[in-house]
Formats: structure tokens, C-alpha cells, sequence
């Protein structure tokens, strides 16, 4: 016997529930077990989404601030050390294109690549991605390299 065979006692389960709102006699009758007045006595009653009995939900209760803007680029951020390690893993000889970060696991096809100066360049490699930070461009030339926005 193992977890994935057990099983309940043969007629320990299916029982059928307690049938309600049929006589005095059937010991639920009357108010069918709901009790007396009330919202939840009534038929057709639902409470809203996030509803506490009257008391001030708490998505009312919470303070608000700040604004979003719908109009933000979201840049996945990769480090020059992860490109360097691209390198002596012999992934990449001398070019770093968008689709080499995608074939490589560093982003999705759908992201905005932005190379940070996180790490350091030995390789000489061209780079073209959306953006840099001004410390990763300067690595990147330093070390003989080129950087290219898309």
C-alpha cells in the first residue's frame, strides 16, 4: 500500500447530505437551517467581491498613492560579466546580437535588453542590443569592442 492507492473504507463516504426545507419532521425544516432574517436567509444572496459585513473592506481601508505610468519601457538588465562568461564558455566568438541573448537564456523575445557595466570586458566584442549605460559602453570600446543601439 502507498499514498497514491489509498482509499476510504468501503461505505464510509458517500452519504447523501442532509436534505433541507422539507418538514418539521425532517429536523431542518422552517428556516432551513439558515437561521432567522438576514441577507443570508434570503434566496438569491450573494455578497460582493471583498464584503465584510458592513464594516469598511479592506481594499477601502488601505491608503492609495502614487500613479503608474502605462507608458513605461521595462529593460531586462544584463551584466558585462554575463557576457564575458558567454565568452569563455565559447558560446559567442566575437558577436553579441539580441537573438544570441535569446538562444542563451538572458532574455525573451518580447524583453528590452539593456547591458549594465556590472563586472568586467576582456573579450572585443560587438554588441548590439537596445540600450547601454554610459559605464557599459565605455567598457565595452575600452576593451575594443563596439556597442550599437537597435
Amino acid at each position: 500500500m502507498d499514498l497514491n492507492n489509498l482509499q476510504p473504507a468501503e461505505g464510509s463516504t458517500n452519504r447523501a447530505g442532509k436534505r433541507l426545507g422539507r418538514g418539521q419532521g425532517s429536523g431542518k425544516g422552517g428556516t432551513a437551517a439558515r437561521g432567522h432574517k438576514g441577507a443570508k436567509s434570503r434566496s438569491g444572496y450573494s455578497k460582493k467581491i471583498g464584503f465584510e459585513g458592513g464594516q469598511m473592506p479592506l481594499q477601502r481601508r488601505v491608503p492609495k498613492f502614487g500613479f503608474t505610468n502605462i507608458n513605461r519601457k521595462e529593460y531586462t538588465g544584463i551584466n558585462l560579466d554575463k557576457l564575458q562568461e558567454l565568452v569563455d564558455a565559447k558560446k559567442v566568438k566575437d558577436t553579441i546580437t539580441f537573438e544570441t541573448l535569446i538562444e542563451n537564456r538572458l532574455a525573451r523575445k518580447n524583453d528590452l535588453v539593456k547591458i549594465l557595466g556590472g563586472g568586467e570586458l576582456k573579450a572585443s566584442l560587438k554588441v548590439s542590443v537596445h540600450k547601454f549605460t554610459a559605464s557599459a559602453k565605455a567598457a565595452i570600446e575600452k576593451a575594443g569592442g563596439e556597442a550599437i543601439n537597435l
